[in-house]
């Protein structure tokens, strides 16, 4: 049986928006609302370069990542072709406004994934 955990109300989560929720180990999750009330929780992590989906333009069941504009659909976490790969997917239940997502997927889902270093690469100290 799953545990839900509240998260928040669908009205907190701006129309084609979204909302990040924090966890205690990996990266946020965020939750996206779509123009129709339609609500999708995805890692806030590009499969590309590690972009914060958070961040980026929903439009019908997709968002775009504010990185380098790469379509993710939000009912899968794929990438839309000809770009490949997938952002993992978190489980969703609206009830009577509230907003829940699996306590056992928020605790243990996608927690190793990590976002790419930004900045000049640090060089050895054998190459130095």
């Amino acid at each position: 049986m799953i545990s839900w955990t509240f998260i928040c109300r669908v009205d907190d989560i701006p129309p084609l928006g979204a909302r990040r929720v924090a966890r205690a180990s990996g990266l946020d999750v965020a939750i996206f609302r779509s123009a129709d009330d339609q609500i999708f929780a995805l890692l806030d992590r590009c499969p590309h370069k590690g972009g914060p989906l958070s961040q980026g333009l929903v439009f019908g069941t997709s968002v775009a990542c504010p990185l380098h504009n790469w379509t993710i659909g939000l009912c899968t976490g794929q990438a839309a072709a000809p770009d490949e790969g997938c952002t993992p997917k978190f489980a969703v239940k609206v009830d009577n406004g509230a907003v829940f997502l699996d306590a056992a997927e928020l605790a243990s889902h996608a927690t190793s994934a990590t976002r790419p270093l930004a900045g000049p690469c640090q060089r050895s100290a054998a190459a130095a």
